[in-house]
């Protein structure tokens, strides 16, 4: 243990093989899968009816489909039937010429020279499919028919010759041996990663050709029960792993761990550790990619049932730098190791994290608009009537009991006082003397602040003073947007 803490720098692992008890693999074996580990999908086809022509409308890619002992048969037999079918059509002109009967004559020309039976006429069959030529049976200018056979030989020849090897090279040349030599974990795993809590998977590529333009999707089956009553038995939900920062488009040169961010747009936004011991889903995980040495389209599946996924598991690092090259260890391909996770949902974490800061502010006081204060409140009040102020500050407020009516009227009379307790004390008694209005509190308030100023300027310097009483001559020499605020300032 302490030479791997060594090679892959140190830290406490507690390695966590992925061997199962009985009683989890009895409950593999009557968990009902979508798709196995090995890509298959169990699914059959049933109650076709008249539907079944279909396959015969598209007879090569129902050929290629077939499992390769009925492939085998089917090459055999339809060369075996076209040979013998050809040879008795050659046999059937013999006989009706009758060259059959003189075989003996030599003043007489038959159709085809040397054939005297119908193995004679097999032998010329093939001998012409095959272009041997061995120059003993060949035909004669006397037998148009036998041109016209020979014709049509030859065309339906090359038609049999080019479906069925054409399909045999297409049944050899398809990628599914390709998509063995793709690995995916064992298991799944969900723990913390940058601070949120993931799903993650690993995957990888035996062979040293690359997959070219590799993208991974996930697909979550599970049932549920519509709003109107509708039974959905496999419901298909897409599982995001990067679509919309490209983290799907992968480089597979060495073994990756896809992840899954689990936030509110997740399908396993309220799913914890106690409640997945009871719910039944499966992740359906699909590779696609080219394969580089063929050109060829490869597709390569998996999937993941409720007990495969293991909470509070991490992957064990598998890549370790040596002299002058990186190697992967695939022994530890599959195995995990425990980390601290906690056992709640992330809707829990959410709602917890948002209890435990009650001052925070929604997402619209943390856009970019303004609020005041007062807003944000209402808006953290209506989100939850739960969260209130701590003790000190509804002290420092004082306004617990009141409705929100009066909670306005009182912040704009405070903000008032405060903005009167910065004016000089005569300024002060005039704005709060009742029965003036706010334009002339406003003039009296300006011409106040003007003789402030002009007090102010009698106690600075001789050369100040001569700067400050030369009106623009002191704003001459600011910039022009400076000059600008500040004659907006006293207008």
């Amino acid at each position: 243990m302490s030479a791997l803490r060594k090679k892959f720098g140190g830290g406490d692992y507690q390695v966590v093989t992925t061997r199962t008890s009985s009683h989890q693999k009895d409950r593999r074996k009557k968990r009902q899968r979508f798709v196995d580990k090995n890509g298959r999908c169990n699914v059959q086809h049933g109650n076709l009816g008249g539907e079944t022509s279909r396959y015969l409308s598209d007879l090569f890619t129902t050929l290629v489909d077939l499992k390769w002992r009925w492939n085998l048969f089917i090459f055999v037999l339809t060369y075996t039937v076209a040979w013998l079918f050809m040879a008795s059509l050659w046999w059937l002109i013999a006989y009706i010429r009758g060259d059959l009967n003189r075989t003996h004559d030599e003043k007489y020309t038959p159709c085809v020279a040397n054939v005297y039976n119908f193995p004679s006429a097999f032998l010329f069959f093939i001998e012409t499919e095959a272009t041997i030529g061995y120059g003993h049976r060949y035909i004669t200018e006397k037998c148009p028919e036998g041109i016209i056979l020979f014709l049509f030989q030859s065309i339906l020849g090359s038609i049999v010759d080019a479906f069925l090897i054409g399909c045999m090279f297409i049944k050899m040349s398809q990628p599914k041996k390709r998509a063995e030599t793709l690995m995916f974990s064992e298991n799944a795993a969900i723990s913390t990663r940058d601070g949120k809590l993931t799903l993650m998977f690993r995957v990888g590529n035996l062979r040293n050709s690359h997959m070219v333009s590799a993208q991974i999707r996930c697909k979550l089956l599970k049932s549920r029960q519509t709003p109107e009553g509708e039974f959905l038995p496999l419901d298909q939900l897409e599982l995001d792993v990067g679509f919309s920062t490209g983290a799907d488009q992968l480089f597979l040169v060495s073994p990756l761990t896809i992840c899954h961010v689990i936030d509110t747009k997740s399908p396993f936004y309220e799913l914890s550790q106690r409640s997945m011991q009871t719910e039944q889903f499966e992740i359906v995980v699909i590779l696609e990619g080219i394969v580089e040495t063929t050109g060829m389209t490869c597709q390569a599946r998996t999937s993941f049932t409720e007990d495969e996924v293991l909470w509070g598991h991490r992957f064990f690092p598998v890549i370790s730098l040596e002299e002058g090259f990186f190697k992967v260890d695939y022994s530890q391909f599959h195995a995990t190791f425990e980390v601290p996770t906690s056992p709640y949902s992330a809707k829990e974490q959410d709602e917890a994290l948002l209890m435990s800061s009650p001052l925070m502010a929604p997402s619209a006081c943390n856009s970019g608009e303004r609020y005041s204060s007062l807003d944000c409140m209402e808006l953290l009040e209506d989100q939850d009537s739960t969260i209130k102020l701590p003790t000190k500050l509804q002290k420092m407020t004082g306004r617990d009991g009141l409705p929100r009516k009066l909670l306005r009227m009182s912040s704009t009379t405070s903000e008032m006082t405060y903005s009167f307790g910065e004016l000089p004390i005569k300024l002060q008694r005039i704005s709060s003397v009742p029965g003036i209005s706010e334009e002339r509190q406003v003039t009296q308030t300006t011409k106040m602040t003007l003789e402030a100023i002009s007090k102010s300027v009698a106690d600075l310097p001789p050369k100040l003073q001569r700067l400050a009483g030369s009106g623009g001559r002191m704003d001459g020499h600011l910039p022009p947007k400076l000059r600008k605020m500040n004659s907006d300032r006293f207008a």
